[in-house]
């Protein structure tokens, strides 16, 4: 039994993350919970109330009672998709701040992966994700399932694990992704991107091999492209090879940022169909 957590500001963006996680594991027996979070910080500024106590306790009120009709709603949406018996969904409403609840809800129905939406900007802004699911992954140590505006569910074939090898991966995450693995029967494409006449040290040769036999009875190939920006070779690799999934270490802190939050213009343009899966020590 599984439990996942789909935070949901009831858009076509976080019912998209919805339709992919029941998907994702329709052969699992999984408790789904759907958590709203109406944030503290719309109705008051600093340490002072924007508004008399009585008024904010008013719209409180109502915005809570609105948050769990639109629960409602969504249940009766999920309801009118092809039933799965393994699944169970409940409805959690919150008025707080988002990671504050989001933790909370973790320890207490002991989450074992949360299911986020993410939706790009327009322009000069256009961001793979957003502040909530950027606070998330960096905040909360629970693997995230990261589900892009335009991402369609399709059998995971293909898998990608960017790494460097600079970071020695304990027994513990690498068993996480294998469960992925033989959960949608995967193959696992274990990518680094390298530089011009980079050279492996004696450590990142060691942490290959490691890889190559904890993956020894399993589909996986070791895949080598030479490119000055991580993340370009991360999006020619994924178009390249039609990756469905990517899996990243929270841990790998320099290479995960370069691939999630580019800081220049010129390199936001990274495709943004396919899903990540962040996984935490």
């Amino acid at each position: 039994m599984k439990n996942i957590l789909i935070p949901t500001d009831f858009s076509e963006n976080s019912w998209n993350a919805v339709k992919y996680g029941l998907s994702f594991f329709k052969d699992t027996e999984c408790d789904f919970y759907l958590l709203h979070v109406s944030l503290i910080y719309n109705y008051t500024s600093g340490e002072s109330p924007v508004m008399q106590l009585t008024a904010i306790d008013v719209i409180d009120k109502t915005v809570l009672i609105q948050a769990k009709t639109n629960l409602k709603k969504l249940v009766k949406k999920i309801d009118q998709l092809p039933p799965n018996p393994k699944h169970k969904f409940y409805t959690l409403n919150y008025y707080d701040y988002f990671i504050d609840a989001v933790r909370s809800q973790v320890d207490e129905k002991n989450i074992d992966l949360i299911v986020m939406g993410t939706k790009g900007a327009t322009g000069l802004k256009k961001v793979m994700i957003g502040s909530n699911t950027g606070d998330l992954i960096t905040m909360v140590k629970c693997p995230v399932l990261i589900v892009p505006e335009n991402a369609e569910f399709k059998n995971i074939k293909e898998i990608a694990f960017p790494t460097d090898y600079h970071l020695f991966y304990p027994t513990k995450i690498l068993n996480s992704i294998l469960e992925f693995i033989k959960m949608h029967d995967s193959s696992l494409r274990i990518l680094h991107i390298a530089k011009k006449n980079e050279e492996f040290t004696d450590f990142q040769i060691e942490n290959k091999e490691f890889l190559s036999n904890f993956f020894t009875d399993e589909k996986h190939s070791f895949h080598k492209i030479t490119n000055k920006k991580i993340e370009d070779g991360v999006q020619s690799f994924v178009e390249s090879r039609n990756i469905d999934l990517i899996i990243m270490i929270a841990k790998n802190l320099n290479l995960f940022q370069r691939i999630l939050f580019r800081p220049t213009v010129e390199e936001i343009s990274y495709h943004t169909d396919v899903p990540f899966l962040v996984l935490h020590e």
